[in-house]
């Protein structure tokens, strides 16, 4: 018996999962992300634009069971620094996600939660990127356009946001001479 197939249509013009929840954040909900309190501060005060936003088909957290979402990152910077998502590391910190770039050009920015090792890893149309277990994690887009990707993870992994919202990451994307480049939080 196949009890909980399900098969469901991702439409990425709209960023929704057929059946699946949706989410945004704006830019007021990403308070402390950005490096640069004062051009967030200058940004946030001419509106409140959608950064991104996701959809999700959460399934039964049994044992082996997937979950997977739909995010749509918009293009744009707040001084130098990219747009990005808020990142998180999973509540059961083994789990490990996948994702999957559709359309545009971003980044995943990649930081060991017991070493504090930054890594970055391309994130476009048709590339993967494996996260691990105990790796927090956030997408940034470097691009003109939208960037959407599907993330896959374990039904039970959860998502903590708390810990990212606390501390923030070591390291941020800005633009430099026309490219990214990852520098240091505290040397800006």
């Amino acid at each position: 018996m196949i009890a909980a197939a399900v098969a469901r249509r991702l439409d990425l013009d709209l960023g929704r999962i057929a059946g699946g929840t949706f989410s945004c954040r704006f830019l007021g909900d990403l308070r402390g992300s950005f490096a640069d309190r004062e051009r967030y501060e200058e940004a946030l005060a001419r509106g409140n634009p959608l950064i991104y936003s996701v959809s999700t088909l959460e399934s039964a957290a049994g044992d082996g069971d997937l979950s997977y979402g739909l995010g749509v990152l918009m293009p744009g910077k707040i001084g130098r620094e990219y747009f990005l998502t808020k990142g998180h590391l999973h509540a059961w910190r083994e789990a490990a996600e996948v994702y999957v770039g559709l359309r545009g050009h971003g980044l995943m920015l990649l930081e060991d939660e017991q070493s504090g090792e930054s890594k970055l890893l391309p994130l476009s149309a048709n590339e993967i990127v494996y996260v691990p277990g105990h790796t927090a994690h956030r997408t940034i887009n470097i691009g003109t356009v939208p960037l959407v990707y599907l993330g896959v993870y374990p039904a039970n992994a959860g998502h903590d946001y708390g810990a990212i919202g606390e501390r923030n990451f070591r390291n941020v994307v800005i633009e430099e001479a026309s490219s990214p480049a990852l520098r240091d939080r505290m040397k800006l």
